[in-house]
């Protein structure tokens, strides 16, 4: 008899059907000499019955029964009885009264607990990955991913676009990190790159004129990992032709719309709040600004550079900026925290963090002093401040003035309680900069090089390319950037003109991107497109904080796989065939 259901299928209706079961052993019991067995496969439990006065053999051979066992029964469906109903399972009406029993294998005792509760070393959970995918929440956060991989293509497929696959190896470009390079044996001294992303390949699908692509793309970048970053990892990567910011703005909403109904049955209000760039970061320190709660940067430049402060003085003398955040309630803060918070400020560059609280009587602080009581009128009116609060200050170049308060006000609203979890904040970035400043000042791309200058500041790319906005925009949700993407450049001139702004030469062009630059030539169409962070998304749609939570088989921080060992060493032979010799 082959398996007729599912462990987690079996209702009330199912009473007295025979079923064939099959799953692994999970929780044993003896009860007044009846064993009872959960028996669990990816869709749940249902509670088998081994009771002697049935059937005395498959008694005895219960007992020898142990967790992670793997075994197929089968039995007849019966109520439960009076008391022992479990109303927390979908299961939990019914039990199996088995008769038959085959035992497809045993397992060893398993080096981590097959439950949600227990708290178990990651190291060890990515060691034993194909154990860990059996504890429940573990198990399910893989199948919401399966879920939501669904959700996805249909809505693509209803809006006509196509499913395309790119190489996998591919020509090294430089797009903004580092590629994983792949020797070629049959080419010695040559390289294949993995891709970091479709980038140009989706581009030539539009010059091909196939209009509308998407992709669950694979993509690898050498990068210092975090939280929510791997070595390798899934796009929703999207290409289309003959469109506008506006189109992509409402295609994209409506796709984020149709996964968030999908798979939480919540309605997105629409359309989405955008903020410029430079908005973004004056108003939240950040380009992917958590918009849930307010403590919104004040700039106070004017104010510190009259008073007599001589650091917030000679800060804005020399261009630089002062602004500040209101902890609201804040003044209950203690020195020696103001003093830690220094501290981490000081990782983003700022050289110290100034303080003032706020009581019936006024401002105080060993600052205040410096500041007229006119002045203190003003600050207390900009930061809309009351008796209780607590205004923080970071005076220094503006890129580090937004990176300390930026985080430093996030960090403040998740120690203090004043984030709703349960709020999806949703908004566009526009407007990007094309490039901004390397160590040099020279021009690099904020983005990518294939990012489309706006045409009112295409003028400039020649005389003051730093002061030239693009058609880039990015999807933010809740101080994640969940997609980012363009307007391409679609004409040739205009790209390498770019590649020239970059200190790229044409020589340098035709050898790096010559097959694009070629292609863009043959009547290539208006396009643009965005891909989403597919992993990011399911981290945050299941309500997790780490993407190693949802990724099946993923790499820790160190970019290694605990469960394989790999990377690890190779062979001299391989290394000969592949015409490489290490250098370490």
């Amino acid at each position: 008899m082959r398996r007729t259901h599912y462990c987690g299928d079996l209702r009330r209706a199912n009473i007295g059907s025979t079923v064939r079961l099959d799953g692994w052993v999970w929780h044993w019991r003896d009860h007044g000499g009846i064993v009872f067995i959960d028996l669990r496969d990816r869709t749940g439990h249902s509670q088998l019955v081994f009771d002697p006065d049935i059937d005395a053999n498959l008694h005895q051979i219960s007992n020898r029964l142990r967790s992670e066992d793997v075994i197929g029964i089968t039995g007849t469906v019966r109520e439960r009885p009076e008391g022992t109903i479990n109303p927390d399972i979908p299961t939990g009406e019914i039990e199996i009264v088995v008769s038959e029993l085959i035992v497809h294998s045993k397992s060893k005792t398993p080096p981590m607990e097959i439950e949600d509760h227990v708290n178990i070393n990651e190291d060890i959970r990515l060691q034993r990955r194909y154990i860990d995918m059996r504890r429940p929440a573990m198990r399910n956060r893989i199948m919401d991913r399966s879920k939501i991989t669904m959700i996805v293509r249909r809505f693509f497929d209803e809006e006509g676009f196509l499913e395309i696959e790119t190489p996998i190896l591919g020509k090294a470009t430089p797009e903004g990190a580092r590629d994983y390079l792949v020797p070629s044996r049959v080419n010695p001294g040559e390289f294949f790159a993995l891709p970091q992303s479709p980038q140009i390949y989706k581009q030539l699908f539009m010059v091909a004129g196939l209009d509308r692509y998407f992709q669950l793309a694979r993509c690898m970048r050498d990068e210092d990992l975090r939280a929510d970053r791997q070595p390798e990892f899934t796009q929703i990567d999207c290409e289309l032709s003959f469109i506008t910011p506006e189109d992509i703005y409402e295609i994209f909403e409506k796709m984020a719309a149709r996964i968030w109904k999908d798979f939480l049955d919540i309605e997105l209000p629409r359309p989405f709040p955008r903020l410029s760039y430079e908005e973004a970061m004056e108003r939240y320190g950040s380009d992917k600004p958590d918009t849930r709660f307010e403590m919104e940067l004040v700039d106070v430049t004017d104010i510190a550079k009259a008073s007599e402060f001589k650091v917030f003085c000679s800060v804005a003398e020399s261009g630089g900026a002062i602004k500040g955040i209101n902890c609201k309630g804040g003044a209950e803060i203690s020195r020696t925290k103001i003093d830690g918070l220094t501290k981490n400020v000081g990782v983003y560059g700022a050289k110290g963090l100034a303080w003032m609280k706020v009581s019936d009587a006024g401002l105080e602080s060993n600052i205040v002093k410096f500041f007229s009581v006119e002045q203190q009128k003003e600050l207390l009116k900009r930061f809309a401040a009351e008796p209780g609060d607590l205004l923080l200050f970071v005076a220094d170049q503006k890129k580090v003035v937004y990176a300390a308060l930026g985080w430093l006000r996030c960090h403040l609203a998740a120690e203090r309680g004043l984030i709703d979890k349960n709020k999806w904040s949703f908004l566009w970035v526009v407007d990007f900069p094309m490039f901004e400043p390397d160590e040099k000042g020279n021009p690099t791309p904020l983005h990518h090089p294939f990012t489309s200058p706006h045409e009112d500041d295409l003028d400039k790319l020649e005389s003051d390319p730093l002061s030239m906005r693009s058609w880039a925009y990015d999807m933010v949700l809740n101080g994640f950037e969940i997609g980012g993407g363009s307007i391409r450049i679609h004409r040739s001139d205009v790209q390498k003109r770019v590649f020239n702004a970059l200190g790229i030469s044409d020589e340098d062009a035709a050898l790096k991107f010559g097959f694009l630059l070629e292609a863009l030539q043959y009547g290539a169409p208006p396009h643009g497109g965005i891909a989403f962070g597919f992993d990011r998304i399911v981290m945050l749609l299941t309500g997790q904080d780490n993407i190693r939570e949802v990724i099946p088989f993923p790499k820790t921080q160190n970019a290694r796989d605990l469960m394989s060992g790999a990377p690890t060493p190779v062979d001299e032979e391989q290394l000969r065939e592949a015409a490489i010799r290490l250098r370490l």
